[in-house]
């Protein structure tokens, strides 16, 4: 084992692997140490002959050793699942998950994806706890031909709508419009705050110290190319914006800001939606991921009319102190305290 992962091992596993996402690149760490107080902690495992294999991890900068957390990833930053070239063999895998245990930190936790090979979920030791996820992929394999049909009546019906109210759409892949990205986030933000009940300075902290511009700035300076920004207008206003993530075969949506008033009546949000859809099947992408959603939340309703299905996933952490839950009880008090809405 070495650690931090060297980087070549582990770029070239992600250019061999066509089931790594662009989370799971040494490029994704570099973001996430450049915009919060993180340090690579990423291991490489090498078993005889095999390829490798290497599991991203960042740690907690600043905090006593075993207070600290080594997380794949930490909260927002998407899956961080061990990248390899070939499916582990059981006892690697064994090997691998009795090493984060054994790592001088309070907790660990390793998030797999939708497509992690079974011999993963039967190598948990009985220590970690299993944290249960459903992820929502579009699977473009037919092409935007395909994908079109399968897109519910109402949602051709709002991009329709969308087109014929004259919304005017741009794409950028420099960065440029990240601040106007941001911009519509900051309305999303305070919506989302209002819905939930949630005092809108205390969800405008929570938020941006989760999502604060440095960090869209950073991954689209990281990524370039790779890394859409589109913004739909209407009558010379921003008014929806989503920013999505291109990598191999995968195409991931990230986030999305709206000013709902706007948008929403012209559709602007579907429209974007179908227009990324219809660029990534155009870049060869086969799957087009929507990320994590509770089922049968609206999200998820959304996220299905567009023709995503819900498969389950799966992380694992394992914790020495129960700061977690502690964790959990206070933001639950305080939720309660403030009268806070849960979808």
């Amino acid at each position: 084992m070495t650690s931090p992962a060297p980087r070549d091992a582990w770029q070239r596993l992600v250019d061999e692997s066509d089931e790594a996402l662009i989370t799971q690149t040494p490029d994704w760490l570099d973001c996430i140490c450049a915009t919060d107080s993180y340090d690579d902690a990423s291991r490489f495992y090498e078993f005889g002959g095999s390829g490798g294999l290497v599991v991203p991890l960042a740690r907690r900068r600043g905090w006593p050793a075993r207070l600290i957390a080594q997380d794949a990833w930490p909260s927002e930053w998407g899956i961080g699942a061990p990248v390899a070239t070939e499916a582990p063999a059981p006892r690697h895998a064994r090997a691998v998950f009795e090493d984060l245990a054994r790592l001088p930190a309070n907790r660990v936790s390793v998030r797999f994806g939708p497509n992690a090979d079974p011999v993963w979920r039967s190598a948990v030791p009985s220590g970690f706890t299993t944290l249960p996820h459903t992820t929502y992929i579009l699977d473009l394999g037919g092409g935007f031909g395909d994908v079109w049909g399968q897109f519910k009546g109402s949602v051709r019906t709002a991009v329709r709508k969308g087109e014929k109210a004259g919304v005017d759409v741009e794409v950028d892949r420099t960065g440029r419009l990240v601040p106007a990205f941001y911009a519509l986030y900051q309305h999303s933000i305070a919506r989302w705050a209002q819905q939930a009940n949630e005092p809108l300075a205390l969800a405008r902290w929570r938020r941006n110290r989760i999502d604060p511009l440095r960090k869209f700035q950073t991954v689209a300076e990281t990524f370039a190319e790779s890394c859409a920004v589109w913004v739909a207008s209407y009558e010379g206003r921003p008014v929806a914006a989503i920013m999505v993530l291109h990598h191999g075969p995968h195409a991931k949506y990230w986030r999305s800001g709206m000013v709902k008033e706007l948008a929403h009546p012209i559709r602007a949000t579907t429209l974007l939606h179908k227009l990324a859809i219809e660029d990534a099947c155009a870049a060869g992408c086969r799957f087009y991921h929507f990320g994590d959603s509770a089922p049968d939340s609206s999200v998820s309703v959304f996220k299905e009319r567009l023709g995503a299905r819900g498969y389950p996933s799966f992380g694992y952490r394992r914790e020495v102190l129960p700061l977690t839950a502690g964790d959990q009880l206070l933001r639950g008090a305080v939720k309660r305290l403030i009268g806070f809405q849960d979808e």
